[in-house]
């Protein structure tokens, strides 16, 4: 699959048209249709990739990854010094207390196979 293969068809999966893609990248509005005959410079594709959320190297066919993502966190429910928040601020102790107990009930099902 090309450049522009990937592109339409991701874009398609997201709901966008080519046009309104390469406006809410910033390009101009037929731009990606140009991908077709030629390769886009670095920066514009980058863009489109941001839009799609998908990695540059998946448009380009060098992975079928989506989206590499390193900066995602992990953290440990049950780390008494991890701090848990919800849309900014900052769970209460109670609370954090029900969540580890959810998270510790999820865990022993998923040891005897009930998932």
């Amino acid at each position: 699959m090309t450049l522009y293969e990937r592109t339409v068809s991701t874009s398609k999966k997201r709901g966008y048209s080519l046009k309104n893609l390469a406006i809410k990248a910033g390009l101009a509005e037929n731009s990606i249709y140009d991908w077709k005959k030629s390769t886009p410079k670095a920066d514009n594709l980058q863009k489109v990739a941001d839009v799609l959320n998908v990695s540059t190297d998946y448009l380009l066919g060098r992975t079928d990854e989506l989206n590499h993502d390193s900066s995602k966190k992990t953290a440990d429910i049950l780390d008494d010094e991890t701090i848990l928040a919800f849309d900014g601020m900052e769970i209460d102790e109670e609370d954090k207390e029900k969540l580890r107990e959810y998270a510790r009930f999820i865990m022993e099902q998923r040891k005897r196979g009930g998932k």
